[in-house]
């Protein structure tokens, strides 16, 4: 047997096996979940009569955490197991009222299946003090001979998606630190920074927003990151393995200066899914934005994350996330600016008739006159100067022919 399928030499006092294996059907399958039907054969190769007392498949799962108090101890300070799965099928037993079976000379081939439990199993996972591992393995009971075996790793997923509103909520925060120490600070450096939803999956990228502002005397540069938090539980102990498994870093920010990241993305790379459903192992994320500044503590949001393997089916995709860019983009605009115009207020409300009375021009317009050129150049003016503005219009009653194209921006 080559490739994936396991196999080995079993030689015996009772007749030489020349080689034992075991193989999926589905060898391309990547992994299975809950409910799903594991199949496959047991493959045995015999040089001659094979005597044995039965042929067994198991399948077992377990979490298991320990550590020990150094590298050469006997025994593990503290240890915890969990089991998940515990199948036992008899592939070949010797017929009623026989202790043995005799297998002639040649190949054999065993079928097996079995169906994972309902209940949800924990994703398979391997970490520095503990692991989570499922196998299925092939047991061959011989008369004065020990038992033979060849084992199979099977890979699990337990399934999150990423579709749950729980994991589509926007994830917000904002912190503020002072730079300096005692009384020579130098001003405050303030981050905020935000994620369209906590669920994605590995391969996707992350857009980031974020507002940097550096009121500080000090050059920073912010940077994020992805980090794998590890959490083992054994005898009421506890060890934690924090690894980063991405990174991206930003533009330097000079003193009195700010920077906005419109959707800096950072792309999520191969990692185990979050493990939350265990009760000794677990495997939280973390998107953490923060800033480095020389010669202070660096400023650090974090944003919690879950990898999940359901991917975003993207309904409405693009208008969420034009919704968001613009939220992120021009809700400072909200606060300062009314989103309708007000219109400004009537002439008699400010000019009353007496006083409009008391500046009537002095200067009648002459009788004679054949245009508006032959009027004494005062009496115009005294004439406009108190006459009510136009009634007031969001559309332009003079349209202009020409478009324009200078932009415009605002100043608060």
């Amino acid at each position: 047997m080559g490739g994936e399928a396991g196999s080995a030499a079993v030689v015996g006092s009772e007749g030489r096996v020349k080689s034992l294996g075991l193989v999926f059907e589905d060898e391309h399958k990547g992994c299975y979940s809950s409910g799903e039907t594991v199949a496959g054969h047991v493959l045995l190769e015999a040089a001659e009569p094979v005597t044995l007392r039965a042929l067994r498949l198991e399948a077992q799962g377990r979490a298991t955490a320990a550590w020990g108090p150094s590298a050469g101890a006997a025994a593990p300070a503290a240890a915890s197991e969990v089991e998940y799965l515990n199948v036992r099928l008899s592939l070949r037993e010797p017929p009623a009222g026989e202790g043995i079976l005799l297998l002639q000379p040649g190949k054999h081939e065993f079928p097996f299946s079995f169906q994972l439990p309902s209940e949800p199993l924990v994703t398979s996972f391997s970490g520095k003090y503990g692991s989570i591992r499922y196998c299925v393995r092939a047991v061959l009971e011989r008369p004065q001979a020990p038992d033979q075996s060849i084992k199979r790793e099977l890979q699990v997923i337990s399934h999150i998606d990423v579709n749950t509103p729980a994991l589509l909520t926007p994830v917000l925060k904002t912190q503020e630190k002072m730079v300096g120490c005692w009384f020579f600070t130098s001003g405050p450096v303030s981050l905020s920074a935000k994620i369209e939803r906590k669920g994605y999956c590995n391969g996707e990228a992350i857009p980031i927003y974020a507002e940097i502002e550096n009121c500080s005397s000090r050059l920073i540069v912010p940077k994020a990151a992805i980090f794998q938090t590890q959490t083992y539980l054994a005898s009421g102990k506890t060890k934690t393995v924090r690894l980063m498994v991405a990174h991206v870093r930003g533009n330097h920010i000079a003193s009195g200066s700010t920077d906005t990241w419109n959707g800096k993305t950072l792309k999520i790379p191969p990692v185990t899914p979050s493990i939350l459903d265990c009760c000794i192992i677990r495997v939280d994320y973390s998107l953490a934005v923060y800033i480095h500044i020389p010669g202070a503590k660096k400023l650090m949001l974090e944003l919690p994350l879950v990898i999940g393997t359901v991917p975003y089916n993207g309904f409405g995709s693009r208008n969420s996330s034009i919704a968001s860019q613009f939220f992120m983009d021009m809700s400072w605009l909200t606060l300062t600016l009314p989103e309708q115009p007000e219109a400004p207020p009537n002439y008699a409300d400010v000019v009353s008739e007496e006083e409009f009375s008391r500046h009537v021009p002095p200067y009648p317009q002459p009788p004679n006159c054949e245009g508006e050129s032959c009027c004494p150049m005062f009496a115009c003016i005294q004439e406009f100067r108190f006459q009510p503005p136009p009634l007031y219009s969001e559309v332009d009653p003079h349209p202009s022919d020409i478009e324009e194209t200078q932009p415009v921006s605002f100043i608060l």
